[in-house]
């Protein structure tokens, strides 16, 4: 007596919590999407290729359309002009989503220090992770990807996730 339920119902059953449950799927099935738009773009192919492959972490899926995405991976230079654009592919992103800022100048504006740059994607849209460097090496960007599904493991379910954000673009 006393031995709990789980004992009782044999090997074959486990109990858990449905947010568990949930987030374990979600955090090892993101289906990013790349938004490359300079040299970053081109480091995240390397990325998804056989030698540092992010399909072993779940996120080979790439996706081409926002509305399939849960990962938005900025990688590149963002100029004022694409910043609506950005921020109209992230409004299209179902919930939960994530974003990864990939590289100096999405997370900065690197050495783009001008008019016409903006300095940082964070004016833009929320950024979950920012990987440092110009370009920056692919394990960052996999430890990225392992900080991301880390967040999306210790989510609820029952919350609303629906992130709280005033950048530039809503003034």
């Amino acid at each position: 007596m006393g031995l709990g339920i789980e004992s009782s119902l044999g090997d074959s059953i486990l109990t858990t919590k449905l947010d568990a449950a949930v987030n374990w799927g979600r955090s090892y099935s993101l289906w990013p999407m790349a938004f490359g738009t300079a040299c970053c773009g081109i480091e995240f192919m390397a990325v998804a290729a056989s030698r540092y492959d992010v399909s072993r972490f779940g996120a080979e899926v790439v996706r081409f359309s926002p509305r399939q995405a849960d990962l938005l991976i900025v990688a590149g230079t963002i100029s004022y002009k694409q910043a609506p654009i950005l921020k109209k592919i992230y409004e299209q992103m179902c919930e939960p989503k994530w974003v990864i800022s990939m590289g100096a100048c999405a997370c900065s504006g690197g050495f783009y220090d001008n008019y016409a740059t903006v300095q940082g994607i964070d004016q833009i849209i929320p950024v979950d992770e920012y990987v440092a460097g110009c370009p920056p090496r692919p394990e960052a960007v996999l430890d990225a990807i392992m900080r991301i599904q880390e967040k999306a493991k210790n989510e609820s379910i029952i919350k609303d996730r629906v992130k709280e954000y005033k950048g530039f673009l809503d003034a």
